[in-house]
């Protein structure tokens, strides 16, 4: 199992529970009231429960000073991300493997989580012609849950268990989990590991319970949130950002790009349609009428319309050429098959000009 390194200690948070005499912070650990209860040993002992020593004051600012602590600490967010490159990058590899094989994606989560998930599912549509059916979002509590709390959904491991129940052999299953610990994630997460599927785990604690789970966890250390235990903040943003590099970094491997233009775009709106003129616009430097003219000849089809324009050839052997060079993560330097397939275009029709002029 694969994981990210913990921070250095001056960052390391304190621990909820009993307030403690400040040591190194230039704001002393206190509670709201004079009163202090007194506690036992805490149960929520993660750094995203911790208390945040920069954010004690939060409560006695005005709207710019309380904007400014909470965008202070989402700065520290990306640094926590990009420390977990290598996991990050392996988890796009189990991606690739997977939908080559034809194969599906599976993430799970409750709550924030579990919306993060689906958001990112339902996005590889319209941009990348990605189908529901390869990548799914499964939340704690089903679709309901998305817009409405489902009351104890998440704690339980035999429904994270059910999602897989039609998981198929070359599936991919990926938990989504601040705490580290949910009990719906982790129950997908065993079922996956007792059908033999690789897995891999998103969580915001280092510590996370469910690493021992996942082939591969990713664990970005985002520390306290800026509202003690509030990981929609933080720890919802280092997943959202997680997620969007596992899935675009798939989606570029797998060929659904040429150089860094979307050309799978399905045209769900009168706003990608334009952006598809765009594209090809931009990918070949052709004006936008030849775009879209072109691009309506190809029946929408992007890669299609780039090759035709970019090898001076018609439509019909541009799609020919595209249907002999597929995309493939497997042809280096040329995933999407675009720039293969221009040559090849271009070849067939030099090749018709010296046999047009040999009959001359």
């Amino acid at each position: 199992m694969s994981s990210s390194a913990e921070p250095p200690e001056a960052d390391r948070p304190v621990s909820s529970g009993t307030p403690e005499s400040p040591d190194t912070g230039s704001k002393p650990l206190a509670t709201a009231g004079s009163q202090t209860p007194a506690e036992t040993t805490p149960r929520l002992t993660w750094s995203t429960e911790s208390r945040n020593r920069r954010t004690l004051d939060i409560d006695q600012l005005d709207s710019a000073g309380v904007v400014s602590e909470i965008l202070a600490e989402d700065a520290r967010v990306a640094a926590a991300v990009q420390a977990c490159t290598p996991q990050i990058a392996q988890v796009v590899d189990l991606v690739v493997s997977a939908l080559s094989a034809g194969g599906r994606v599976h993430y799970l989560g409750a709550g924030t989580s579990g919306r993060l998930g689906v958001l990112d599912a339902v996005e590889l549509l319209p941009t990348y012609g990605i189908g529901s059916d390869q990548v799914i979002g499964h939340i704690a509590g089903g679709e309901r849950a998305f817009m409405h709390a489902v009351e104890g959904a998440e704690d339980s491991p035999e429904l994270g268990a059910a999602e897989l129940d039609g998981a198929g052999e070359h599936d991919l299953v990926i938990g989504i989990a601040a705490s580290g610990r949910t009990p719906y994630v982790g129950g997908a997460l065993a079922e996956a590991r007792r059908r033999g599927l690789p897995t891999a785990l998103i969580s915001t604690n280092p510590e996370a319970p469910l690493a021992a789970l996942a082939d591969v966890a990713i664990l970005p250390d985002t520390g306290p949130e800026a509202v003690t235990g509030s990981t929609r903040m933080k720890s919802g943003t280092a997943q959202k950002m997680t997620l969007n590099a596992i899935s675009t970094a798939a989606m570029i491997r797998l060929g659904k790009t040429w150089s860094n233009l979307m050309i799978d775009v399905v045209a769900t709106n009168e706003k990608l349609r334009e952006r598809m003129v765009k594209i090809v616009e931009q990918a070949t430097g052709e004006s936008a009428e030849a775009a879209r003219n072109t691009l309506t000849e190809a029946d929408g089809r992007v890669r299609v319309a780039i090759v035709a324009l970019s090898a001076g050839v018609g439509v019909p052997v541009a799609a020919e050429a595209l249907e002999r060079t597929p995309p493939s993560a497997e042809r280096k330097g040329d995933p999407s098959g675009v720039r293969t397939a221009i040559e090849r275009a271009r070849k067939t029709l030099c090749d018709a000009e010296k046999a047009e002029g040999a009959l001359r």
